[in-house]
């Protein structure tokens, strides 16, 4: 679907980089790009998804983090055009060898299944389907109130020519609805949350949650506080598998 769009920009590349038109020669007067299509979106969505940085990139291909620069930059645009968003991966690599060895062992990342866990409905008061369609209604106001936030953060409008880069965010959009919809029902403490989802502090999940809790707020049917509290991790996760017991 993107072949086309990358054609064009490929073209306007080849142009800006000439100074003009392209003129008549003879032999190959254009060498094979070093990436093609395919490779130029695979890059840009594991960089846009927070799977590793730009020089684990260049690491793992031998090639210069300016190159991986340029081709996210521009494929990023595209996919930018055509309002995609990749989301943000549940697992990140901060080295080449740690990245292929967690490709080879085709294991599932840790923080994705404590996700799912917390998704349970016991502990939602909504069905999975339901917590899928909550998300997809509140991502563009998500998305609207994180450039508010960098507009006030950053003091003005972006400066021309500068990138807006891929910033490593602890929390995604979609994991910030659901801490935000267990914290409104009240079930657990913001430690509780911190604990359950590993790796995060208190203050991001908090943070996190003072957020999205108006967005929650304004959606319709937003299910009421829960009838029990949880004081440790352990105790909500054990809820949603007792209710899994319960079901069966």
């Amino acid at each position: 679907m993107l072949a086309p769009a990358q054609a064009a920009r490929a073209q306007q590349r080849y142009s800006q980089q000439r100074g003009g038109r392209a003129r008549r020669a003879t032999g190959n007067v254009r060498a094979r790009p070093l990436f093609g299509d395919a490779a130029r979106l695979l890059l840009t969505l594991l960089y846009q998804r927070q799977v590793c940085s730009m020089n684990v990139l260049a690491d793992l291909l031998e090639v210069t983090a300016t190159c991986i620069g340029d081709l996210v930059k521009e494929t990023r645009d595209i996919l930018e055009d055509h309002r995609h968003d990749p989301g943000v991966a549940p697992v990140r690599f901060t080295t080449c060898d740690a990245l292929l060895a967690f490709a080879d062992s085709d294991l599932r990342p840790a923080r994705a299944t404590v996700i799912e866990q917390l998704s349970h409905p016991a502990l939602t008061g909504l069905t999975r389907r339901e917590l899928h369609d909550l998300t997809a209604r509140l991502a563009a106001r998500q998305s609207a109130q994180a450039e508010r936030l960098t507009y006030q953060r950053r003091g003005g409008l972006r400066q021309p020519g500068t990138r807006g880069g891929v910033f490593h965010q602890k929390i995604s959009n979609s994991e910030r609805i659901l801490l935000a919809l267990l914290y409104h029902r009240r079930l657990c403490t913001l430690d509780v949350l911190a604990d359950a989802l590993g790796g995060v502090s208190r203050s991001a999940v908090g943070n996190a949650i003072r957020e999205t809790l108006p967005l929650l707020r304004e959606a319709d049917r937003v299910p009421a506080p829960a009838p029990a509290r949880y004081r440790t991790a352990a105790d909500l996760f054990a809820a949603g598998a007792t209710s899994d017991t319960a079901t069966s």
